[in-house]
């Protein structure tokens, strides 16, 4: 199948909603057959064409015109700035960018590299470029829709009869892997979705009560967001919270926890394999609860797991795997395995846990020392609202781990105190060599880490005293 007939159905259906107005799938496709018509006259068959729009109902229909005049879609962030936008737009070839208008403005590109795209290929999706510059991902219609089924089966426990009736709410954006993806899953279960334009987080629990909404995907950061307002009080009827897109902190699940009494349910997946290919089901959280808080789950039925002799993750998929390009030069091993570029074990009972990524790790003098891990233990320290940790360089050891402190609304954090209460739960060589308090960390759209970044912040020879 492709993509393109997710939109297939009844005219009357409601098939998205924003700001309480509702779209049916007859007027989505109306507006992606108009779009297609003017596409398809500019000649973008076997091109790939970029998508620039806030979101609304629109964009959604843009993808499937796109789909439909025989093109690829590459999802281009609208509060990106124009010049990083013009790079992306380079880089993958578009040949149009379809923009806000009446419904729409289709700008003509001459790529200076002209390139056709592979046959069945749906999304040119890009990285979420923590460790480096973004790199393009090619996803095709059949791997992206075998996919969805593979974790609509792992939801279902199997049961992919039973339907759901209940809409499937979108709080990030259109433009990012996780909003297509959810809204192509909720297309491919027969569910309308609840557009929201950017993520408010009493905006999130009105919604919630107001469409019903029993289970969510969020990125930690909102989760967060949702935690420390102080005007939510409840987000009944939400039962299950889904974190994805970046790694999310045990302390953080054990917390959203506790005060909402809702079920934290990680999942793990890359752009390179087409989305999550670790997750929670329902059955798991019946079954280990509170005991496995912070594991992103098991590999779904489409995927197995691993960890290599140097404690890296790698996922062997059912799936075809995108081609050799810049995206996954050096990181397919001979016998078929992805290798993923994050740090994990596997417990006894196959859940995965994450401990941070290989290119994040800091070795100090030889000694490996996971900033997620020291993270975590410093978050208990009191008045840390939120921390980061990044090795910078150091004359002797080469590099040493450095904490990048958020202090709390009107709290104050000594440095040297947290140091000496660090020292007391952690191995030596895991205790920060130093402590510099900053207002915010920085973070991409979806609430990664830029570590890099940070790392630049601190100093460029820290004195050594442990």
């Amino acid at each position: 199948m492709t993509l393109a007939t997710l939109l297939d159905g009844d005219d009357a259906d409601v098939c998205a909603y924003l700001d309480g107005a509702a779209t049916t799938r007859g007027e989505l496709r109306a507006l992606a057959a108009r779009l297609a018509g003017e596409l398809r006259g500019a000649g973008v068959e076997g091109r790939a064409v970029g998508v620039r729009l806030p979101n609304a109902p629109e964009a959604i229909a843009a993808w499937f015109g796109v789909w439909r005049a025989g093109a690829a879609f590459v999802p281009l962030n609208p509060r990106a700035p124009d010049a990083e936008v013009e790079r992306l737009v380079a880089e993958t070839g578009v040949v149009a960018v379809v923009g806000p208008g009446d419904p729409y403005t289709v700008r003509a590109v001459a790529p200076q590299r002209p390139r056709a795209v592979e046959p069945g290929q749906a999304i040119i999706q890009f990285t979420s470029g923590t460790t480096g510059r973004p790199k393009a991902v090619p996803l095709r219609h059949d791997t992206v829709a075998e996919l969805l089924d593979t974790v609509i089966g792992t939801l279902r426990g199997g049961r992919r009869d039973r339907k759901a009736a209940m809409p499937n709410i979108v709080p990030v954006s259109l433009s990012l892997w996780a909003g297509i993806y959810q809204v192509l899953f909720a297309f491919r279960l027969g569910v309308p979705v609840v557009l929201m334009r950017s993520f408010e987080p009493r905006e999130f629990a009105r919604l919630c009560a107001r469409y019903g909404i029993r289970s969510s995907v969020l990125p930690p950061a909102a989760l967060v967001m949702l935690m420390e307002d102080p005007g939510i009080t409840t987000l009944e009827p939400l039962r299950y919270v889904r974190s994805v897109s970046a790694p999310l902190s045990p302390a953080h699940a054990r917390r959203f926890h506790e005060r909402f009494g809702i079920a934290v349910l990680n999942g793990y997946g890359q752009t390179e394999l087409g989305g999550e290919a670790i997750g929670w089901s329902a059955d798991d959280w019946k079954r280990f609860g509170t005991e496995k808080l912070g594991s992103v789950g098991r590999p779904h039925a489409a995927f197995s797991a691993r960890v290599n002799a140097q404690g890296e993750l790698e996922i062997r998929s059912t799936q075809a795997l995108p081609p050799a390009d810049a995206a996954m030069e050096g990181r397919v091993t001979p016998d078929g395995w992805l290798r993923t570029g994050d740090l994990a074990r596997i417990d006894e009972d196959g859940f995965v846990w994450i401990e941070g990524r290989v290119s994040d790790m800091i070795n100090r003098g030889g000694l490996k020392v996971f900033p997620d891990e020291v993270e975590e233990q410093l978050r208990a320290f009191p008045g840390v609202h939120d921390v980061g940790v990044a090795g910078v360089p150091d004359d002797r050891l080469g590099q040493v781990p450095w904490a990048f402190v958020v202090p709390a609304e009107g709290a104050t954090v000594d440095g040297e105190a947290l140091r000496r209460w660090a020292r007391e739960r952690m191995a030596p060589y895991k205790v920060p060599a130093g402590v510099t308090l900053v207002d915010a960390l920085p973070r991409n759209e979806i609430g990664k880490l830029l570590r890099a970044e940070l790392a630049a912040r601190g100093p460029s020879r820290p004195g050594e005293d442990d």
